[in-house]
């Protein structure tokens, strides 16, 4: 079986939760041009609201089929967000909580995010402990900046 690869990102110092919530729509829209389907797990029902929002207007020269869980066609759209466990096989799951959920093993790559903030940095360690400890591939780096977020869309 392949082991489960997590990247966490390093938002920098100035970063706040929308800009989490932007990195998220980032790696999104990248996972989606590689014809990777995604699950974006929010916290809650409005993070999940949120993002979708924030999908919608994200990039004007090119559209990411999105969804929330339940909405859209059958197997939901390339990208799909809920603040519950996913329904489909997804490639990726792209981690807004603050801890690793347990169905995170269904996933070959998991994305994840570690903010300024202390106490959140404090909750990303955490997950990083617990995703060695479950036994996944785990790295860090730094998340692109804003500047760069086009380029990295269209690569």
């Amino acid at each position: 079986m392949l082991q489960t690869q997590v990247t966490f990102l390093l938002l920098n110092e100035d970063s706040d939760n929308t800009d989490t919530l932007f990195h998220a729509c980032i790696q999104a829209a990248k996972c989606y041009r590689r014809n990777q389907r995604v699950f974006i797990y929010t916290s809650d029902r409005e993070q999940a609201l949120a993002i979708d929002e924030l999908l919608w207007g994200f990039d004007p020269d090119s559209f990411v089929p999105h969804n929330l869980i339940g909405e859209g066609p059958k197997n939901g759209a390339a990208v799909e967000i809920s603040w519950q466990a996913p329904t489909n096989r997804r490639a990726v799951l792209i981690n807004l909580t603050s801890t690793v959920p347990n169905f995170a093993n269904q996933f070959s790559h998991i994305i994840d995010f570690v903010p300024a903030d202390e106490e959140q940095k404090q909750q990303a360690r955490d997950r990083f402990r617990t995703c060695r400890q479950w036994g996944f591939q785990v790295d860090t780096q730094p998340a692109p900046a804003a500047s760069e977020a086009k380029h990295v869309i269209k690569n």
